[in-house]
């Protein structure tokens, strides 16, 4: 087994092949060759982990349990070798950890297999309303800034971004560039544990700010447009996050990639084949994000939600596995 000393494994329970194409045992592709698996360190990745990780096992492929870290040791993993491939790269948003890490000459970003990601800011939609609210610019306010104020600093409370992760480094590039670092206190660590606060706030009547993205659970329970809207930064014409209707979130939408170690794409043809094969909708990633907020969110849970999702798909995932068996041959 592979080992990197700074991360840590997760206890991952084995399921059953899935039976998808009629080659026998001896013919699968995969068979005696182990394969090591990372994510990055939120929860809400393991969905999509799940259904490659169960391919891989109907190919033949042995998944080792999957490795966890922030983004930046994630890539430099897969680069070296000690992972053979995440499905955990945002693209633009983790476009330095590729780089740094040593970009297409050691690994590749093989497919976009979840498209249309969103990030952003929002507010709770009554104190937006009321008060005019429609760009962090606003915070320059210091009226404004009081109503978000929940530690009594003078500041606002943004609800924010993980180190590690790279939506911070876009977060604190805002605070920077429209001089709000003595109106906003850009809050950090457990990214959930402080949105479960920022919710509570909500629901007791407070005003509330703070950054999140799709596909994520937090958008079922702060429902935009009914509960929060979202708000953007200061618009200009050479913006590359400027949308054509003039709004700019401030952050670009992203595409989650599939990233493997190119000695192991070259190695194993079939593992390659699935991986530019494989596609979820990304109402399928909110739906598993919904019950992961619900309370299923063990590794026999991950298991079950991707086993479910291939057996409703099934049809698409044989010609998945079809596809790469026969890229083997």
């Amino acid at each position: 087994m592979k080992h990197i000393t700074s991360l840590t494994l997760s206890t991952v329970l084995g399921l059953g092949l899935i039976t998808a194409a009629p080659a026998t045992a001896a013919e699968l592709p995969g068979q005696g060759v182990t394969v090591s698996p990372i994510k990055g360190s939120p929860a809400n990745a393991w969905f999509q982990h799940k259904i490659v990780e169960q391919g891989l096992e109907t190919l033949g492929y042995e998944v080792e349990p999957t490795l966890e870290a922030d983004f930046p040791a994630l890539h430099l993993a897969v680069a070296s070798g000690d992972a053979d491939y995440t499905f955990n790269n945002w693209k633009p948003l983790h476009d330095d950890f590729f780089e740094k890490s040593g970009g297409d000459a050691v690994m590749t970003r093989v497919k976009a297999a979840i498209t249309g990601a969103g990030q952003g800011y929002y507010i709770d939609k009554a104190t937006a309303e009321a008060h005019g609210i429609t760009s962090i610019a606003d915070f320059k306010d210091p009226a404004i800034t009081a109503l978000f104020d929940s530690d009594g600093d003078g500041r606002a409370n943004l609800s924010g971004c993980n180190p590690g992760w790279g939506c911070e480094l876009a977060i604190e590039d805002h605070l920077d560039a429209y001089d709000l670092r003595d109106a906003v206190q850009h809050d950090q660590g457990s990214y959930f544990a402080i949105m479960a606060d920022t919710i509570t706030r909500y629901n007791e009547g407070g005003s509330i700010f703070y950054y999140t993205w799709t596909p994520n659970w937090i958008s079922d329970v702060l429902v935009p447009g009914d509960d929060v809207v979202q708000i953007g930064v200061p618009a200009s014409d050479d913006s590359p996050t400027r949308q054509a209707d003039g709004f700019d979130p401030g952050f670009a939408s992203n595409d989650v990639y599939i990233v493997a170690n190119n000695d192991f794409l070259a190695d194993n043809p079939a593992a390659a084949k699935f991986f530019e094969l494989v596609d979820i909708p990304i109402a399928a990633v909110n739906a598993a994000q919904v019950k992961l907020r619900d309370g299923e969110n063990t590794v026999e849970d991950f298991e079950r939600h991707a086993a479910d999702w291939i057996t409703a798909n099934q049809e698409l995932f044989d010609s998945w596995i079809a596809e790469a068996t026969a890229a083997a041959k």
